[in-house]
């Protein structure tokens, strides 16, 4: 999920005030569905969750109350406002409109949200496709990483009609702290993408910068400091420079979901993006070294690969 991050922030009162009776179901339970579905209980919300692996979705409602679907059309049987957060576009294609998917049990009118990372052209096919069965979609990518997701303070960018928004709000407000209507369906994937390759950019240049500080025999540590309190500061330096500075590229967003989201963007672009490109071309020379699975910050071993100078 997203991609890029922010730092953590405590939760608030407003983050656990009582909502209303809406039944939310919730589809995909990885790294940040999880933790987005378990916002909505504690925010008061009934959330019945479905999962390709069954035990997930069961540890998940053992731990939380929640309920457990058989199928994503049982469960949008069981809902008024549906989520999914998986992994691709092809995987919300199936779970909302393959064999037993949600449309197949679904009422006339149910709103379908996708916080996955899919693509505008997706989200755009799949909502005619929903909308020609009556039903209705919101693409609303998220970011925020880890951190964001498990302490409810994601930034949530929504795209499609502001009254389905406006339903779907408390829900939002449940997960995140910034819900910003951004226009039409598909328009939440097309920011969404080019947030990512910024942000992946930006780890990038924070890679080189790093490798040139130690090549440069300077201190590591007053290098961060300077960059960090001045014009070179960002979010992606203060979260990731440590991990690369350490080789431990523990999850918060793994590299191979950074390069299919680079890959959206630049199969969308009809201009050059030359920075994602560059960084792209990193980041799938660090997935062969076997680094896909790893935090998007891993993308450093390329950049230590092609100076022959490593951090750690």
């Amino acid at each position: 999920m997203a991609g890029s991050e922010q730092a953590r922030l405590p939760r608030t009162a407003a983050k656990v005030r009582r909502v209303p009776a809406t039944r939310i179901g919730f589809i995909g339970l990885g790294i940040m569905g999880s933790r987005m579905a378990a916002n909505l209980r504690r925010a008061g919300f009934g959330v019945t969750v479905y999962n390709r692996t069954t035990q997930t979705a069961r540890d998940w409602a053992a731990e939380h109350g929640g309920q457990v679907a058989q199928s994503p059309a049982t469960l949008a049987a069981a809902v008024d406002i549906l989520f999914t957060m998986v992994v691709d576009g092809p995987q919300v294609r199936e779970l909302l409109l393959g064999p037993d998917g949600a449309a197949e049990g679904a009422a006339p009118g149910l709103l379908c949200i996708d916080c996955s990372t899919i693509g505008q052209a997706a989200a755009v096919e799949i909502g005619a496709e929903l909308a020609a069965r009556g039903l209705r979609l919101l693409d609303a990518p998220v970011t925020g990483s880890l951190p964001g997701a498990r302490d409810g303070t994601l930034l949530i960018m929504v795209g499609g009609e502001a009254a389905d928004l406006e339903q779907a709000r408390p829900a939002f407000d449940a997960m995140g702290t910034t819900v910003l209507h951004v226009g039409p369906l598909g328009a939440g994937q097309a920011i969404k993408v080019i947030n990512n390759s910024v942000a992946a950019a930006n780890v990038a240049t924070v890679a080189e910068a790093l490798i040139a500080g130690k090549a440069a025999g300077v201190d590591l540590d007053s290098l961060v400091a300077v960059m960090d309190g001045g014009a070179a500061g960002s979010k992606m330096l203060a979260l990731k420079q440590e991990p690369m500075r350490k080789h431990d590229f523990t999850p918060l967003f793994r590299l191979a979901h950074m390069i299919k989201d680079v890959e959206l963007c630049l199969d969308a672009a009809t201009v050059p993006f030359e920075s994602a490109q560059r960084v792209l071309a990193d980041m799938r020379a660090a997935e062969r070294a076997g680094h896909g699975d790893d935090d998007f910050a891993a993308l450093v071993a390329a950049v230590e690969q092609r100076t022959g100078l490593r951090l750690a």
